[in-house]
């Protein structure tokens, strides 16, 4: 997908989340920031529920390997390459629980009507997000996707988050 067409599609998905979400405001979000043509959420993080909100960027533990926590990042803030070349906050910033966070936005590869996602492939998201259930309370989970990612059915492992909803940058004409 050509370059403009990336960043009109980010303006769509921006206006497409704030309709989607109401008045609600957001003290914590964790978002991502876009590689290998992924849908950039960023834009949509300039409307006003989103202004004071902290963000928070995901994070690969270098401890335990295979597991992402999600860091505080301010746009200032010079980002560090991890092993995959993604930026990641420096590691004196600090991280928050998944569980502790208003929203995620996740990105997706593809996903269907139910709430299931294809993601990267490397499980990071799934193990972030695997013990939300047993906690006093969760995230709303937003997968960020172009509408043509969307697929008929995914099958589904045990370990699989279902997403609270998807949003495009579909728009009606």
């Amino acid at each position: 997908m050509p370059a403009g067409e990336r960043r009109r599609a980010a303006r769509r998905f921006a206006d497409n989340l704030g309709r989607t979400l109401g008045p609600r405001r957001f003290r914590h979000v964790a978002l991502y920031l876009a590689g290998d043509g992924e849908l950039d959420p960023l834009p949509a993080m300039a409307q006003a529920r989103f202004q004071n909100a902290r963000l928070y960027l995901p994070a690969l533990d270098r401890v335990q390997r295979g597991q992402m926590h999600f860091r505080l990042w301010r746009r200032e803030q010079r980002l560090r390459a991890n092993r995959f070349g993604i930026g990641e906050p420096p590691r004196r910033q600090r991280a928050r629980a998944a569980w502790a966070l208003d929203a995620i936005l996740v990105p997706l590869v593809g996903f269907d009507d139910r709430g299931h996602r294809l993601g990267m492939g490397g499980g990071f998201y799934d193990r972030a997000l695997q013990d939300l259930e047993r906690r006093p309370r969760r995230p709303r989970l937003i997968g960020v996707a172009y509408e043509f990612q969307r697929l008929p059915r995914l099958a589904n492992a045990a370990w699989d988050r279902p997403l609270d909803q998807v949003i495009t940058d579909w728009r009606p004409d």
